[in-house]
Order: C-alpha cells, then structure tokens, then sequence
C-alpha cells in the first residue's frame, strides 16, 4: 500500500473535521494544521480528534486580546500515528471566561493545563473540580498574566508604606 503524501494528509484531516464542525481550517506547513472553532463546539471536535488518533494534548495556552475583549485558548493534540500537530483555537468573553474542560478526554493531562490558566488567566474550566493553585499560592490579586495587570501598581500597593518618608518615591 503506498503512502499518502503528507500534504494530502493535512488537508484530508481538514476535510474530515469541516465535514462534522463548522470550522475555518489551514494548513500551517507539513504536519501542522489550523482549526477555529466556537466554544460550542470545542469539546465535541477535540473528541472527534482523538478517534481520529490525536491522543496526546501536548498544550492549552491563552493570548489575552484585551481591545477585542476576548481570550483565545489554543489547544495542541499530537497523532503520533499520523505525526501531525492539530491545533484547535477558540475564543471567550473575557469579561466572563468560561469555558468546558478537557478533563473528559484528556483526563490528567488537561488537568495541569486548565488549572495553570485559571491561575494565570482566571479562566473558570467547568466541570475542572480542582483549579487550584500552582505556583502563587498566597496570591490575593487579579489574574497576573492579564494584559491589564499592572504589577508595579500591585507591587506598590501591596509592600509599600505610602507613609514611609524612605518608601515616598515609589509613589511619585
């Protein structure tokens, strides 16, 4: 049996997802694909790639797109068998980000991810039944990798004495 070229492999990969899923797709380069997707539908796609071998969430990252009042969670499954790297993008209110968790599909491995980005982004996972912290654990402020966070404010506020004649020019 011969072997299917590798283009031809992204583009079936993309055929057979748009076929299910209302998505825009492209290929990136060999092995590497593109796919946009509602939030509706992210969970129902990733379960769709996982029967179609793409086992492994290698990554969940967020870009925060304050201006446009949106993040965008990226999700990276690798095929081993296909050795292609899918990648799923989705968006949600920033004001209100919620969005389903992995955890049924990728169990552990989403698990990590998920509470790492309600820490850092405060994105609330439903269905995540331990987003607690990672790294700040006595942590009482806004989510710090928030584009809007200003940590020299934070920084201030928090360990400076505005009374302090020693401490006055950090708040000039």
């Amino acid at each position: 049996m011969a072997e299917i070229p590798q283009q031809r492999k992204e583009n079936k990969l993309i055929e057979q997802i748009s076929s299910k899923f209302e998505i825009e797709g492209t290929v990136q380069r060999d092995r590497r694909v593109w796919v946009t997707t509602s939030k509706d539908n992210l969970i129902a796609l990733c379960r769709f790639a996982k029967r179609l071998g793409f086992h492994h969430l290698s990554a969940i990252s967020v870009t925060d797109w304050p201006q446009e009042k949106i993040f965008e969670l990226t999700y990276h499954l690798w095929s081993y068998s296909a050795r292609i790297l899918l990648t799923v993008k989705t968006k949600i209110d920033r004001a209100d980000p919620k969005i389903d968790s992995a955890i049924p599909i990728f169990q552990e491995n989403a698990q990590i991810h998920e509470r790492e980005l309600h820490e850092l982004f405060g994105v609330q996972f439903e269905g995540n039944s331990d987003l607690t912290p990672l790294f700040l654990e006595d942590w009482d402020g806004p989510p710090p990798f928030r584009k809007d966070f200003n940590w020299r404010d934070y920084v201030r506020q928090k360990y400076y004495d505005r009374s302090n004649e020693r401490e006055k020019p950090y708040w000039e």
